[in-house]
């Protein structure tokens, strides 16, 4: 028997009217001056590490496991940044979503597209590993002023908010992909098509591997090597930040990995994770630290949140 939703079918609905407000409220926030932009995220983000308790705890968790040497204070303070960060890119999702991408052009530099072409050349389609940072959805945005992608992403389960996220990001990337949809990623790969894919999250244990994060056995799925696999194609780690000046970005596509996928599950994951753990040391308060990370763990050990 079907589960049904708990969501009404009309989106005049009461039941919505929060989420029209939430709506509203983005399209507001896109179209605001920069520094008030700015200056908007970073109370965000300060509200959130002030009344977020839980996710507060689960973000302090996590910089406590991955930076161990850092000072007490010092991880406090990454906890507090990180959350700001955070707030910042709730902003730099509305422009992502609300704005057109051409009008950003002049904040965003992009270094190693040489690396994206050459695979491109094969003419096996890409795979291009990204990040869960806060500029996330900003940076799909700012990618597709240099090169036409498919995005991989999680459904949301407000159909109103599902709507509208899906066809905002569809204003920039070829396809919106379900992340469950295997069958899809792969024909498109092999049409030739670059599909951005995010594999830095913990998707449970029976569809991961256990490979070391920041000295830590983290659950890391094996999607990425099997696609890999499948297609033949190239695959691409792929950077994107907010510069310190708050007004820049950086996109940055590295070489292609090299002999991967290969036959040891573990060492494919790993050689993902080191990519993953030496992007986010570069700029660790704009990574998605309120995320569980840890959530799974090897049989035996106990939880950490």
């Amino acid at each position: 028997m079907a589960k049904r939703s708990p969501y009404p079918r009309s989106f005049s609905h009461p039941r919505y009217w929060p989420t029209w407000l939430g709506i509203g409220g983005m399209y507001l926030a896109a179209w605001l001056p920069w520094r008030l932009k700015m200056m908007a995220g970073t109370v965000i983000g300060w509200l959130a590490w002030r009344l977020a308790k839980r996710r507060r705890h689960i973000t302090r968790t996590n910089i406590d496991l991955c930076f161990p040497e850092k000072t007490p204070l010092e991880r406090q303070r990454l906890v507090k940044r990180t959350f700001i960060a955070n707030g910042i890119g709730l902003v730099e999702t509305a422009t992502g979503w609300c704005r057109d991408a051409e009008s950003l052009r002049h904040r965003v530099a992009y270094k190693g597209a040489e690396h994206l072409m050459q695979a491109q050349a094969q003419g096996k389609g890409v795979l291009v590993i990204g990040i869960h940072f806060s500029t996330l959805d900003l940076g799909g945005a700012l990618h597709s002023l240099f090169f036409d992608a498919d995005v991989v992403y999680r459904p949301h389960d407000n159909p109103l908010f599902e709507r509208f996220m899906t066809r905002a990001r569809r204003r920039h990337f070829g396809e919106a992909i379900d992340r469950h949809d295997l069958r899809r990623m792969v024909r498109r790969i092999k049409q030739g098509n670059i599909v951005w894919y995010s594999p830095d999250q913990d998707f449970g244990r029976q569809a991961s591997v256990f490979a070391p994060f920041f000295g830590h056995s983290a659950a890391t799925i094996r999607l990425t090597a099997k696609i890999a696999r499948m297609t033949g194609a190239p695959v691409i780690p792929l950077m994107f930040h907010r510069n310190p000046d708050d007004r820049s970005y950086t996109i940055e596509a590295l070489p292609p990995l090299e002999n991967y996928p290969s036959d040891d599950e573990v060492a494919d994951a790993t050689r993902v994770n080191d990519f993953i753990e030496q992007a986010i040391r570069q700029h660790p308060e704009q990574y998605l630290w309120l995320h569980r990370r840890f959530k799974t763990r090897p049989k035996g050990e106990p939880g950490v949140y």
